[in-house]
């Protein structure tokens, strides 16, 4: 995927109960994680409802093209609502997990998380793992 489109622009959704932790990340990730993926257009969600009523959205316009999920979220925990996703989401989003611990990694894998990044958050890891999924799902999408 080239980034000479400077129009070009994915819809990342960042939940967390915790409003300083939506804003930690996309301050890590900035306008553009990689100069080969496009702009970030970010769709912030503080409850796990309003998560899946913008994953289940059949607007075309409303799409969600990558997710990231704060593990350490309250009520609903991101690993949980990230195993709901793929469970019950055609075709969901790749979802990026932040986890409590780098020792909760191994959680992700029942999560089906398909990167993990662990706090406290390292901008330079955040935004390689998101600029990957980024890439993932242009393919998948044009492919």
């Amino acid at each position: 995927m080239s980034g000479t489109n400077t129009d070009a622009r994915m819809r990342v959704l960042v939940y967390s109960d915790k409003a300083d932790t939506r804003e930690r990340v996309r301050t890590a990730i900035g306008r553009r994680p990689a100069t080969d993926v496009p702009k970030v257009e970010f769709v912030e969600c503080a409850t796990a409802p309003g998560v899946l009523r913008k994953l289940e959205s059949k607007d075309p316009s409303e799409r969600i093209d990558v997710a990231i999920f704060d593990g350490e979220a309250a009520p609903t925990g991101g690993m949980g609502l990230c195993r709901q996703v793929k469970d019950e989401i055609f075709q969901g989003p790749p979802v990026l997990l932040l986890v409590g611990r780098r020792d909760d990694r191994w959680l992700a894998t029942w999560s089906q998380a398909d990167q993990v990044v662990s706090h406290p958050i390292d901008p330079v890891a955040l935004a390689e793992a998101l600029a990957e999924l980024m890439r993932r799902r242009a393919v998948a999408l044009t492919g």
